[in-house]
């Protein structure tokens, strides 16, 4: 005869699931310019945005650029955002807003081009100059200028007064 031997019964236990927390960690190097590159003027930003943009293209679609300032006015670096059509392009100001808060920027200017050579803003670029001044205001972040450029020519927001 085979004894049965009994097992002492395990309390089941309500095991509370407690969701995973991933940590965000913000890091940037911060790029070591053999001479740094400093913005005292409007020329200054056209200057080196004709550097950035892809001349082969300025005259053919719209392109969104933002250049990413420190406190002296020191170029920590520029992002390309968007790239549209011959009409124009769509700009994520949340990604503005990213680089500028991920590189530690204390000034930002925004750079577009009209492929049409016509430099008159739009209302398109006044709302989203606007819109994007509003939000500089929250973070401490100072908007020193929209430039809109063309191959040739450019026009700044801030020398006519609408910043």
């Amino acid at each position: 005869m085979v004894q049965k031997i009994n097992k002492p019964k395990q309390r089941k236990t309500n095991k509370i699931s407690r969701p995973i927390l991933h940590e965000v960690e913000i890091i940037y190097n911060s790029p070591r310019f053999q001479e740094p590159i400093q913005i005292k003027s409007s020329i200054d930003g056209y200057n080196l945005l004709m550097q950035s943009f892809d001349t082969r293209k300025i005259d053919y679609k719209e392109m969104f650029y933002v250049v990413l300032l420190n406190r002296a006015n020191y170029c920590l670096g520029y992002s390309h955002i968007s790239t549209g059509s011959t009409s124009g392009t769509v700009v994520n100001i949340k990604e503005v807003f990213q680089l500028a808060l991920k590189t530690n920027a204390s000034s930002i200017i925004l750079a577009h081009n009209h492929p049409s050579g016509n430099m008159t803003p739009s209302n398109a670029d006044i709302n989203l100059t606007q819109k994007i001044k509003n939000g500089c205001e929250l973070f401490d972040i100072q908007l020193l200028d929209h430039l809109i450029i063309s191959s040739l020519n450019y026009y700044s927001f801030a020398d006519n007064g609408k910043i």
